[in-house]
């Protein structure tokens, strides 16, 4: 287990991304998986108000009804550690004091319970001062409704002038960081917000750790992409420099007898500041892949040669 921030949560050092429940995975279906990653040992499950407005029919909070009827069935919610966000539902778009607040009680009805764990800001809102945006996350603390404070998609700038306004002001601040991270993406975290990170005692969960799906081997040279959403998105990782990476995961995954995704998540695991990756899965059968990155422990030689 390892502690999220300065906080007194510890976790299972692999989150479940719960973007796939009520989606690719049906409700049945997305209790097995939810199932499957608690028995394994597994206790974070992140999720967002959002999720999954994007399907034909859905219009946002899809995933957090899933998830509230399983931690009701279940009868566990004090056993798990549940994050969700706010600011990307087109139905509640943005960080205004007020959408904040609604937004909170919406998540809270949807998923069953009287508090949330981590609650992140999905995305900047530069219509809406940093100040206040601080100060509305403060008073949901203060009300109990969360316990902690996340930031996802989010600036240095931002990030510094969010943790200045909590100072002076004796906010609470935030906690965790949730940015995009991966083998084939590390510019955005490598170039300005891992220091952050370190700095100001953040853990750092990033997502898209297997960018789309593109460093499972699922996609390898020469294969077609459909055409899905995820592998769309996947499609952008196939360059030279994306599929060499992608052959030296695979080396290195066929020497541990793993799979190509165990590997990519444990080097995730390797970096400063990262506490946990964050990885979905539609099915229970993709999650031993998933959770196998917590014990896999990979050589200098294979480090510096996935870092090369």
């Amino acid at each position: 287990m390892v502690q999220i921030g300065p906080t007194d949560l510890d976790t299972f050092p692999l989150v479940l991304g719960g973007n796939t429940f009520g989606w690719t995975s049906d409700e049945q279906q997305s209790g097995a998986v939810l199932d499957a990653f608690t028995e394994a040992g597994g206790s974070f499950i992140d999720t967002a108000d959002q999720y999954s407005q994007w399907a034909p029919g859905h219009s946002g909070g899809e995933s957090e009804t899933v998830l509230g009827n399983w931690l009701t069935r279940r009868g566990n919610r004090d056993s798990v550690i549940i994050a969700t966000k706010v600011g990307k539902r087109e139905e509640h778009l943005g960080l205004s004091p007020d959408n904040i607040r609604a937004s909170v009680d919406g998540s809270l009805e949807r998923l069953q319970t009287d508090h949330i764990d981590i609650y992140y800001a999905h995305a900047e809102d530069p219509t809406v001062p940093l100040h206040d945006i601080a100060v509305a996350f403060d008073g949901l603390v203060a009300a109990g409704k969360i316990r902690h404070i996340g930031l996802s998609n989010f600036s240095p700038v931002l990030i510094e002038e969010w943790f200045s306004v909590a100072d002076a002001l004796g906010l609470a601040k935030p906690v965790a960081l949730q940015p995009q991270y991966s083998l084939v993406h590390r510019t955005e975290y490598e170039g300005g917000l891992q220091q952050i990170a370190v700095d100001n005692g953040l853990a750092v969960l990033p997502y898209w750790g297997l960018a789309s799906g593109f460093l499972t081997g699922k996609y390898a040279q020469g294969k077609q992409f459909d055409d899905t959403a995820r592998a769309s998105m996947a499609s952008g990782y196939a360059t030279d420099e994306g599929y060499a990476v992608l052959k030296k995961v695979t080396e290195i995954a066929d020497a541990h007898g793993v799979e190509p995704a165990t590997v990519a998540l444990a080097w995730l695991s390797t970096r400063p500041q990262i506490t946990a990756p964050i990885a979905s899965a539609r099915t229970p059968e993709q999650l031993p892949a998933l959770l196998a990155a917590a014990t896999l422990e990979l050589s200098d030689d294979e480090l510096a040669a996935l870092e090369d």
